[in-house]
């Protein structure tokens, strides 16, 4: 999808990274509102899910629901998170994400988006996010309905 933003940039996103606990789900749990959301931005964008699953539930969570999951390997999980969107072309990605080790991977993204939810967010991320939302949902939102997301960063 190409996002024209005035006075920004034009962005040519093709893939949505999302964090899982604390941005698209609370305490291993997936938020509603996110499968039929995924599945509308399905159409137009390649969504994967990053997480060292904490809770041991992320493949059934998401089970239908259309995205790749990523489980970390590493003991350095801000890196791998980062070494992920470049492995996909970090020029055509957009990352959503809450905690300190998403920072690496919002400021990597062409697009960051950090989301205060449940569990808060972290200054490190914020200050590397292009936009901070309130929800994964609002985030998700602004790939829907495009005029949001260029009202949020054109200059």
């Amino acid at each position: 999808m190409t996002i024209a933003i005035p006075n920004y940039a034009t962005l040519e996103l093709t893939d949505i990274v999302c964090d899982y606990n604390g941005t698209i789900a609370s305490d291993g749990k997936v938020l509603p509102e996110i499968k039929s959301l995924f599945h509308t931005l399905q159409t137009h964008f390649t969504l994967h899910v990053i997480t060292a699953d904490t809770f041991g539930s992320v493949q059934k969570e998401l089970e239908g629901y259309g995205a790749k999951i990523k489980v970390l390997q590493s003991s350095d999980h801000t890196r791998e998170k980062a070494d992920f969107i470049r492995s996909l072309g970090a020029a055509n990605c957009a990352a959503l994400g809450n905690g300190n080790n998403d920072a690496m991977m919002l400021k990597t993204a062409s697009l960051g988006i950090a989301v205060i939810g449940s569990e808060g967010c972290s200054m490190e991320s914020m200050l590397s996010a292009d936009i901070v939302t309130t929800s994964s949902i609002d985030a998700l939102k602004l790939f829907t309905d495009t005029k949001r997301l260029i009202a949020t960063l054109r200059k």
